[in-house]
């Protein structure tokens, strides 16, 4: 029996859940708005509450794959993902649409952690390389998304669900024919008897130190998605170009992803992620200074080469210091960092413009991400972990 899941159906089971979440999050706040008729606010809090269904699907989900069965765990977060997706065909008013969208998250933030730590198993290819094309897997994903949602919404919000659920039933049908491996007996053991956490003391600090830094780039990164909007039209910037910054993103990742792979071996993790988000940070500093659509074009440029640089390894890292057997566990709370950022960033945002300005917000959360991130790379070189 295969000791791993092939990379190459790690990779398409990432594209389709993150294709299939990517109708959703764009698809939200216009739903709910024009066709709804709810305000802005009500959709915000629905999909903050999506993003803690999803933290708390992380931690299901690396729970249960070191303590449990990691092929039934796969199994049960695409399971409910798909299901409710395909009720949401037939039934989408307000309430059903609404809780519809946690149960998604929850079942989403299974499988994302699920696919994480099987990918920490693969041993045919450095687990750079995975974890580089698990991330571009990720953005092809987003980017078929989002630039589909907008066409299939006129068709209808009934085809909109209809083609995520299809995109959810190709999930699952990999899962369900590749997934069901022989794992390490430390990791599949597990699930008999709960051991005590292996992992060194100094590495589990750092591990929650990189989960901090990791809170703040994806709270900075939230605000793209949802601020960033309303502060380019208030300039006399058309909408349509906000979504054309997108889509130089996803493209630019997709190409310069294979790229940056090839001479990944050739630095140490912690230079490559000190400068990949050093500069991440900076780029929002830009912003501060942004008045023209051919800035955003530039700062979107950098930010997305230093995110293409920085952050793809980081749960390789993560998973360099883990346990064999707590495998899932950290990159369970990787992903729930991740999920909280995104789901806090909306609103620290409004409420920084509220009681502030854009400028005071973007200055904060550049001085916050490069703190983080000094503090990691400190922590790192003082226990001599900078290469993992």
């Amino acid at each position: 029996m295969q000791k791993e899941v092939r990379l190459r159906w790690l990779f398409l089971a990432n594209l389709l859940n993150n294709a299939g979440a990517a109708f959703m999050w764009p698809l939200t706040t216009v739903y709910m708005h024009n066709y709804l008729k709810q305000t802005l606010t009500f959709s915000g809090v629905v999909l903050f509450c999506m993003s803690l269904a999803m933290i708390l699907g992380n931690y299901v989900g690396g729970h249960l794959f070191d303590h449990w069965r990691p092929y039934q765990t796969a199994i049960l977060g695409v399971i409910i993902s798909t299901v409710t997706l395909a009720t949401l065909i037939f039934w989408h008013s307000l309430w059903p649409y609404a809780v519809g969208l946690i149960v998604v998250g929850f079942g989403d933030g299974i499988s994302m952690t699920v696919v994480n730590a099987y990918a920490a198993t693969v041993t045919t290819k450095s687990n750079r390389y995975v974890f580089n094309m698990l991330y571009l897997a990720l953005n092809v994903g987003v980017v078929i998304g989002t630039l589909l949602v907008g066409y299939l919404l006129d068709l209808g919000i009934n085809v909109v669900f209809m083609v995520t659920t299809a995109c959810y039933i190709g999930l699952m049908i990999i899962v369900l024919s590749t997934f069901n491996v022989q794992l390490a007996a430390k990791t599949t053991t597990a699930a008999k008897a709960e051991t005590t956490d292996q992992t060194p003391r100094h590495k589990r600090q750092l591990i929650w130190l990189i989960c901090l830094m990791i809170f703040s780039i994806y709270l900075s990164y939230a605000l793209w998605e949802s601020l960033l909007s309303v502060h380019m039209t208030n300039l006399g910037i058309p909408f349509r170009r906000y979504s054309e910054v997108w889509t130089i993103n996803g493209l630019l990742i997709i190409v310069s992803q294979p790229i940056v792979t090839l001479f990944n071996e050739r630095f140490k993790i912690g230079t490559q992620i000190g400068f990949g988000i050093t500069l991440f940070a900076l780029s929002f500093l830009g912003l501060v200074f942004a008045r023209q659509y051919a800035d955003f074009i530039v700062i979107m440029v950098v930010l997305t080469l230093g995110e293409v640089i920085g952050l793809p390894i980081v749960p390789a890292w993560v998973d360099d210091m883990a346990a064999v057997d707590q495998r899932g566990k950290y990159q369970g709370r990787f992903n729930m960092a991740l999920s909280l950022g995104r789901a806090v960033g909306p609103l620290f945002g409004g409420m920084m413009v509220a009681q502030f300005s854009y400028a005071i917000l973007f200055m904060t959360v550049t001085v916050l991400m490069l703190v983080t991130l000094g503090v990691v790379l400190w922590r790192a070189a003082r226990e001599q972990l900078l290469n993992g």
